[in-house]
This record gives C-alpha cells, structure tokens and sequence, in this order.
C-alpha cells in the first residue's frame, strides 16, 4: 500500500487549493476572531474582575465594528475561493504522511534492528489524548483557548516527558526505600559520559546524558542494562540508567551523604529558563512554569516523580539475601513517599504520572482540527517521533454523507516505520458531530524482524466516536462498523498464510475517545458491546463497573485554571484523593445528583467519566507469543491546555524463549 505524503496527487491541485484557501482564510480567521471575543474563559473572566477601567470591554467596543466590517468585505473573496476549494476535496487523499527528514535525527530503521525475536521479549508503550485543538472560538465553549500555543506546548510537553531518560535504582537495603527528592537533580541533569559517584552510597553504573530536545534516539549500546544485578534486561528498556545504592544503617543515608546530595543537587541545577520566545505563549496562562510544574522538563524544578523507576526483583537464597537484594519499581516523589500503587490482586504497575512514560513509542491524538495548530503540533512531535501521519479525514461532500468542514482531527506519531494506514469515515454522525469528518485511522508498523527474516508487525488503531449525550445508537452502530473496518485491514494488509508466514503479528491495540463510560447507565449498550470480548480493557473489571485504580479521564472544565490544578504536579495530587477527584472530575449523570462537580460530597460510582480508552486483543497475534500489560497510566502532563487526561499502556511482547 503506498502511503501519501501529500493531499493531492499532483502539484498543479496542490497550487490550486492553497490559492482557494488563501481566498477563504481572511473571513474563516475573523469569524473565528469575533465569535471567540464573546466567550471567554474562565481565566480570562477572572482577569476583567480586577479590571477597574473595564479596558477589556473597551477593546470589544472598538474592534466589533472593525472586524464586522472586514468580514464583510472578505465574504467575496471567501465564495469564490470555496467554489473552487469544494469540489478540489473530491481528488484530496484521506490523511498525509510525514517523515522526519533529517537523517541524523531518524533512528526508525535501527530500532527494527533491535528486537530479534530472540530473548525475553520486549515491550512497547502506546499513549492516547484528546487535545482539543479545535479553532479558538470554538475551543473557548470548553474553557480552553489560544489553539495555536497550546498546539506547540502540547507537542512540546509530549515529547519532552517521552524522550526523558528511564532510570532505574537497585536499592541494597533491607528496610529503606525512600529517597530525598533533592537527590535527583543530580539523577536527571548529568553530563555526558559521567560515571562518577552521585552521592555517598549512590553510584552510576552506566552513563546517561539526558537532552529535553533530543530526536528520540535512544542508543542501546550506550544505555544498556547493567546485566550483572537482578537479571537480563528486557530487549524494549531504551535510553535506562541503573543507579546502585548501598544502605547503611537499615538503609537510611547519614546526614553526610544526604548534605552530599542536596549539595550535588543545587551544584547541578541552573537557572530554570523560560518557555521557548513565543508571544502567543506569553498570554497563555497555561504555559506559565511555575515552582513544582513538572509539565516541562527543561526545567530544572521540575518534580522527579516518574522520572525515577525502581523495580522490585525476587531473591534466592534466604530472607535476608532477599532483603538485601529487592530491585523496586515505583514512582518516587517529593518528601520520600511513594505515589505508585499496586493492588495485590493487579499483574501490572498502575499510576497517576505528571509525565508522559519514557520511551513512548507510539501516540494518538484525538481533535486536531485546527490544520494550522496541527503543523505546529507536527513540528514539535518530530523531535521526538520520525513518523507522522495527520490531517486526517475529508472534507466537503466527499466520501460521506453530510457536509464536512473539518477533518476527523485524528493524529499518529510512532517511532517506528508505517507500513500500510487505512482511513474510514462514520457516515451516521448527527448534529454538530456529523461537521466534521469523525471516523476511525488504521495503521500498520513493523518492529522488527526475525533471524530468519520475517518482519514483525504490529497493528494500531485510532478512533473517536460520536459525542452528543444519548446518542447510544448512533455510537453502537459506530462500533459495529469499528469492528469490520478492523477485520478489513488486518485481512487486506496481510501478507502471511498460515503454512508460510512472512510476518509475524506482535500485538494489535485499539485507543481514542469513545464518549462512553463503563459505569454510567446512560451508556450500558456501549459497555455491553462485542467490542469488549475480542479487545481487553485493562481498566474494566466488567460492564457497568471499572476496577477500583481505574479513574475518569474528563475533566471540569470550570475547573481548569484552579490554581489546586493547573499544573502537572497539582492535578496529579489532586486526582490521587477521592475528595479531589470529585471536585475537578465529571462524573456520569444521575437523576438523584446535581450536574454541578463543584462541591459534590454525595458518594458516586467510580471514580469519574472514563471516556479514553486503551484496548488490546491477543487475537490474531503470533501463537507462540503472550502479550501482557505492563504498566497502565494517567497522565497528568498536560494540565490546563485540554480537557482530557491522557492514558498510556505498556505492553510486554514475549516470545516464551528462555533468556541467553
């Protein structure tokens, strides 16, 4: 199957719909300009309070007229270019596909080279959000605004917190397994090559240079696991560092090594820079760091919780060769507690994390409509990410039923190479929905190969169902056709036959907003559709009930700019209380409930509207190979600029081979 890397076949149409686009933009950017001066958001309210002079009113007053005039005189301009701008979209391709072309940068090739097939396994990390990147005004009826700068914090935020090191402590104590905060500084920022002692007790066991603005590439040579500890590393832990600490005295470290540590940490510490010059940034209150704002790593205040992983491994003689020996895997943050918890009854890690995970190898991204949010959007995500595919959808009367103005605002970002990609749209859309082209992406991508050189492939898919409340029909019917479009691509796509197999299927995921949630009862056809007995739902223990970690993933709106969570490391306190999750979370309807989130003491259901979703199905996949969640996440990176939490999911691929 080719893939389109551009929207048109040839550059004469190209030519001819940027001329009818630069027609219509004047009139589509002062409409946009207009209607969004009339809704403000809950900032912007709280801003013209302490406004004595009512300046911002003032300004209204003076640019209505000014912008209603220039409308106007623009709307000729505006029928002629969409006269010849409609019936171009009959010959525009269903997305464009972009590769990073800097080959110092691209590493998509090497990491095919990584995974053999042979050994443990390995494991890969997918992620989900819904960004809201809608045009301004429209974006402002869900308390958001600026699309253009949080377009290019977005990106920058998700690829900083991806490209971040994943580091790992063996902690040799018995008892003790807190760590002070102030320590990580000097965990997190170190130079390249530097292999030198951390701190009395801690010690670097290989070299690990950290670069906020690095291109993804991990290299595995120079970040390989220590293989002397607790046993071999899985064949998917890229860009790790091992950090070995001896306890003494019970494991607690003398006020020596802790001044020794603090010392290190301001010594390795400079300035916290600002946000890349920006002006559009600058109004943005979203983007403003503040002291414990982890949504950037380029600052150096940014809170070490998720940066810093330490796994618990088994002993193998007696208890206290146990003891000393655990290898722990948690999520450590500021005052030495532990934020990662794990139910005794979960196979898998599960956590509330102010970062995206490390090493995020594949990202999809729901409501990129603004095409020019997206470019910026695109831009930022190719420091990390080598392959793209965006703009995704139609638009006009082409290939649906209804009229589109905008895409599906479906966007995939993977590290690794794009082999086939499959656009479908839903034609049943009602209402506001059906303006836009809502439908489902379908991808293909190889992560390896074997020996005996038979590709590894996997299978993603990204979608986001019809929106308006009750329309549960319409998001069944939606899922029916989910499930054959799925069945249709894995069959055309493939090139195996069962006596001779070319590839080999490593996994198969299903991820995007479904707006649908397992515990309303508003939605009980959707929880109860067969969507859930060929795909896994690592958060669902049954229709109509969620497991007890599982958390909505829909935020208040009106409670975006609170100063308790308008940033990364405030949200995800707030959202590890119950008390919090009411207040700054929607939750599913009830009659016997106000629909106010504010002030909710009332005990719910579930612990919010869980509406993103993460699936994975073992159908399908190679049959000597088990896929196992690893780690699930919620993110809170990207606090005040969507109003969604994104989700991640780590799946380990193994392959039932001992290891070498």
């Amino acid at each position: 199957m080719v893939l389109y890397t551009s929207p048109f076949p040839n550059s004469f149409l190209s030519v001819l719909h940027s001329f009818s686009w630069g027609l219509i933009f004047p009139c589509y950017w002062l409409a946009d300009r207009l209607v969004g001066s009339f809704v403000p958001t809950t900032y912007e309210k709280r801003q013209r309070a302490d406004d004595p002079c009512y300046f911002h009113a003032l300004c209204i007053i003076i640019t209505t007229p000014i912008y209603l005039a220039l409308l106007v005189a623009s709307l000729p301009f505006a029928l002629v270019g969409f006269l010849l701008w409609s019936p171009l979209q009959s010959a525009r391709r269903p997305y464009i596909y972009s590769r990073l072309k800097d080959k110092n940068h691209a590493n998509g090739a090497t990491l095919l080279t990584e995974w053999k097939a042979a050994g443990s396994g390995k494991s890969f990390c997918f992620g989900s959000a819904n960004v809201c990147l809608l045009p301004d005004s429209l974006a402002r009826f869900n308390n958001v605004f600026n699309t253009q700068a949080r377009a290019k914090e977005i990106g920058r935020r998700i690829r900083n917190g991806a490209s971040r090191p994943q580091i790992k402590i063996y902690i040799d104590s018995p008892t003790n397994t807190s760590i002070s905060a102030a320590s990580f500084s000097s965990l997190v920022s170190p130079q390249a090559g530097d292999n030198r002692t951390v701190n009395t007790g801690i010690k670097r066991t290989t070299s690990m240079e950290y670069k906020g603005d690095n291109c993804g590439s991990n290299n595995s040579e120079e970040n390989r696991d220590d293989k002397g500890g607790s046993g071999e590393p899985h064949e998917g832990e890229e860009n790790t560092c091992i950090v070995r600490i001896n306890g003494e005295e019970n494991g607690h470290m003398s006020d020596t090594e802790t001044d020794t540590a603090n010392g290190q940490a301001r010594a390795s510490s400079p300035a916290e820079p600002s946000l890349e010059g920006d002006g559009e940034i600058s109004k943005t209150p979203n983007h403003k760091q503040k002291e414990g704002d982890s949504g950037s790593l380029d600052s150096c205040s940014a809170s070490r919780e998720s940066l810093v992983k330490v796994r618990v491994g088994d002993g193998t003689v007696d208890q206290s060769t146990v003891n000393n020996k655990l290898l722990y895997k948690a999520s450590i943050m500021k005052k030495t507690s532990v934020r990662k918890k794990k139910h005794t009854d979960e196979t898998f890690d599960h956590e509330i994390s102010a970062f995206f995970p490390a090493n995020l190898d594949f990202l999809c991204l729901q409501e990129v409509f603004d095409k020019r949010a997206a470019e910026k959007l695109k831009e930022q995500l190719h420091h990390y990410f080598e392959y793209i595919v965006y703009d995704v959808g139609v638009y006009s009367c082409h290939g649906c039923c209804s009229f589109k103005f905008v895409n599906s605002g479906l966007l995939f970002a993977s590290r690794y190479p794009v082999m086939d990609a499959a656009y479908h749209c839903y034609p049943n859309g009602r209402g506001m929905d059906s303006l836009a082209s809502k439908g489902a992406l379908f991808l293909k991508v190889q992560v390896g190969s074997t020996p005996q050189d038979q590709r590894i492939v996997g299978y993603i898919s990204c979608t986001h169902l019809q929106a308006i409340a009750g329309d549960t029909t319409v998001r069944c019917e939606q899922l029916d056709m989910l499930q054959d479009w799925l069945s249709e691509f894995r069959k055309s796509t493939s090139s195996s036959s069962t006596a001779n197999p070319e590839e080999l299927v490593a996994f198969d995921v299903l991820c995007g907003d479904l707006n649908f949630d397992n515990c309303s009862s508003e939605d009980k056809l959707e929880q109860q559709h067969s969507l859930f007995t060929h795909y896994k739902d690592p958060c669902r223990a049954g229709p109509g009930e969620d497991k007890p970690w599982a958390i909505g993933t829909l935020l208040d709106p009106e409670g975006l700019y609170d100063e308790e969570v308008c940033t990364p490391d405030n949200l995800q306190k707030v959202l590890e209380s119950e008390e919090g999750r009411k207040g700054y979370l929607v939750y599913p309807t009830s009659k016997n409930h106000s629909s106010s989130q504010k002030g909710r003491k009332a005990s719910l259901k579930g612990n919010g509207r869980r509406i993103d979703y993460m699936l994975y199905t073992e159908e399908g996949l190679y049959l000597e190979w088990k896929v196992e969640v690893e780690e699930f996440s919620f993110i809170t990176q990207l606090a005040g600029l969507t109003d969604h939490l994104p989700v991640a999911m780590r799946l380990m691929v193994s392959t039932g081979e001992d290891d070498p």
